[in-house]
């Protein structure tokens, strides 16, 4: 009976000591496997600071641009008088020309009166647009030469050249669609922006 009892004993102690060197294995492992993790919550900690910092930059380069666009519209309250549109449809802008038409030198003569009439120290921005056709650098050239037409009739006729300025938006500002003749038509126009 004693020598089952140490048998067993023998036994028990083989099963425990076993048990406790899997154990150690089993802590090994899981340290190292929570090592890895950790190491990954980490890198993804630092990718997400770095991202929320990057929000956060364009938060504020996003406020700072709405800031300005409410400090302009301050500005500009007030300011805006009147405009004086010249489009294809009343005063036939050729295409691929800025020419001033006789209907568009009538209306600028009549533009003309009526500035001096009112009698008010006013400036004028000449805004050149286009069609789509062509390419985007020649449209702001023609743009820009059409605008150029309209401020050199005006100064003909009386407006001093320090009280205008060009501006050419080529066919970056559309007022109709550039898919058909007649879009296109109103899309080649010189806009005269009265500003007090």
């Amino acid at each position: 009976m004693i020598s089952t009892t140490k048998t067993m004993m023998v036994a028990a102690a083989l099963v425990m000591g076993g048990l406790s060197v899997s154990g150690c294995a089993t802590k090994d492992f899981v340290k190292k496997q929570v090592g890895q993790v950790e190491t990954r919550v980490s890198d993804h900690d630092a990718k997400l600071g770095a991202q929320q910092s990057q929000l956060g930059e364009l938060d504020k380069t996003s406020k700072e641009a709405l800031d300005r666009a409410i400090a302009a519209g301050k500005l500009a309250e007030g300011k805006f008088q009147y405009a004086l549109v010249l489009s294809d449809d009343s005063v036939k802008f050729p295409v691929n020309a800025a020419t001033l038409s006789p209907e568009a030198e009538q209306r600028l003569s009549e533009f003309t009166e009526k500035l001096k009439a009112d009698n008010k120290n006013v400036y004028l921005e000449i805004q050149g647009h286009t069609d789509n056709s062509g390419a985007p650098s020649y449209n702001n050239e023609l743009g820009e030469k059409r605008a150029e037409a309209v401020r050199k009739f005006l100064s003909q006729h009386g407006v001093a050249l320090n009280r205008m300025a060009t501006i050419s938006y080529g066919e970056d500002a559309p007022v109709a669609p550039n898919d058909t003749r007649e879009g296109r038509a109103q899309n080649r126009r010189v806009v005269v922006m009265v500003l007090s």
